[in-house]
């Protein structure tokens, strides 16, 4: 690989005698890898699995994932780079916590996050540019997710809605992505000698926005896919400085990973907590990480200071069309919040804020579309159930899955009566159809079929 000469300058005279190695790396092929979504597949089949796994990952292992199959398409599985998958190890979600994945498109750590809180609690997933944020929404309903709402929005309009608020707090942050020359060249059009600095300036405006939403005793999680120090070490250091509240957090490393390094911090704290990823030490691309804890302060948390969320209304219509969908397909089905956006209805998770004047992607779980007479469940509501929440499914094969997903409609030989039904294929659910005379209409949406 032909890579920059300021970049091979920079790390020459970084690096030393091990630069060598280094720079051989690149010439090496990248890895791939995935993760299995721990809310639905079960124990049998993720001990069935023979790909390798990633040792620091307990989702993760390495191969290849085919975009058109029935396990990416249902959401078992999510194609993801090794080395980022430690950033989500390194969050360590819990159930129950209130999360913020700052930088998150196109969805990756977050669906990470949500595998590991289980559905509980809030995780809000923003992404600043709306094309991404569409990609992100897209990956979080394929993940089926039921607790997280999808923001687009700038870190500075975010803070005045989520003062204190959440638990933990992911940045991985807009970088020179220097870690990824490997497995994406085209990344090297971008690089220059000051590039690093002008993304360091970017991020400290980013860490500035999340450090006003974080709760007391928080967690701040940093990451970057670039060896610059002025993005990474540097970075950390400035936290430190500007932010006495601020101490950092332990990370458990495994074999191949590297500590921070305190001589490229250009400061006085100790940043050899963080962690490092390098191409020729671990079987990865490149990352930095580093964690930080907030001690507790004299902030005001009182609940009162927030705005409370109010659930839309809807008309009797509507709540009849809704009442007779779920008595007759999910009648143990109950909407938490429910969130009109036009015709289209969601149930969005519990603790969250008024969502007035907040530009919103994704608000939950989208149920399903109002239309005339009739309420029509969405894919987003089949992607986040099993077969065992539904009084009606019909288990179809790979070969009626492959006419489903095509647009087609299939044939049914057995005898149901009229009504949406969960189509099923392999255990996993896949869409709502209606069947009607022994023939599957098709729902599968337009802008994912194949």
């Amino acid at each position: 690989m032909k890579l920059p000469q300021g970049f091979i300058n920079k790390y020459q005279e970084l690096l030393g005698d091990e630069a060598n190695n280094f720079f051989k790396s690149f010439d090496l092929p990248s890895l791939s890898a995935y993760r299995v979504n721990p809310n639905k597949m079960t124990k049998n089949q993720l001990n069935n699995i023979d790909d390798e796994p990633v040792p620091y990952c307990s989702t993760g292992f390495f191969g290849k994932v085919n975009g058109k199959s029935i396990q990416h398409t249902s959401g078992q599985v999510y194609s993801q780079e090794p080395s980022a998958m430690f950033v989500g190890e390194v969050v360590d979600a819990k159930p129950g916590e209130y999360i913020l994945d700052l930088c998150a498109a196109p969805g990756g750590k977050s669906t990470h996050i949500a595998g590991k809180m289980a559905n509980q609690g809030l995780l809000v997933s923003n992404e600043i540019f709306k094309n991404r944020a569409k990609i992100l929404s897209e990956n979080i309903e394929r993940w089926g997710s039921s607790n997280t709402v999808v923001t687009n929005e700038s870190p500075d309009k975010l803070e005045s809605f989520f003062p204190a608020f959440f638990d933990k707090i992911l940045v991985d942050a807009p970088c020179s992505g220097e870690g990824m020359f490997r497995k994406d060249p085209d990344a090297m059009q971008y690089w220059n000698e000051s590039y690093s600095s002008e993304c360091a300036n970017r991020q400290r405006h980013i860490l500035a926005s999340a450090v006003k939403m974080l709760k007391p005793g928080g967690k701040l999680i940093y990451s970057t896919c670039t060896f610059a120090p002025e993005e990474d070490e540097q970075i950390i250091n400035w936290l430190l400085d500007e932010y006495p509240q601020f101490e950092m957090t332990p990370i458990n490393k495994y074999p191949g990973m590297d500590d921070g390094r305190n001589e490229w911090s250009k400061g006085s704290n100790d940043v050899s907590d963080a962690v490092r990823l390098f191409p020729h030490h671990i079987k990865g691309e490149g990352h930095f990480i580093a964690r930080l804890s907030w001690k507790a302060d004299s902030r005001n948390l009182d609940k009162k200071n927030y705005k409370l969320f109010k659930p839309s209304r809807l008309t009797k219509e509507q709540q009849t069309l809704l009442s007779e969908f779920l008595n007759d397909t999910m009648p143990n089905y109950s909407i938490r919040n429910v969130v009109l956006f036009g015709d289209r209805l969601y149930d969005m998770p519990d603790g969250m804020p008024s969502i007035d004047k907040l530009n919103i992607t994704k608000p939950g779980i989208e149920v399903g579309t109002f239309k005339k007479n009739r309420f029509e469940p969405a894919i987003g509501l089949a992607l986040s159930i099993n077969s065992s929440e539904v009084k009606n499914t019909i288990q179809i094969s790979q070969d009626q899955w492959r006419q489903y997903v095509h647009g087609d409609v299939i044939k049914v030989d057995t005898e149901h009566k009229k009504g949406w039904y969960l189509l099923t294929c392999n255990g996993y659910s896949i869409c709502f159809g209606k069947l009607v005379n022994n023939t599957v209409k098709n729902f599968y949406p337009k802008g994912l079929r194949f």
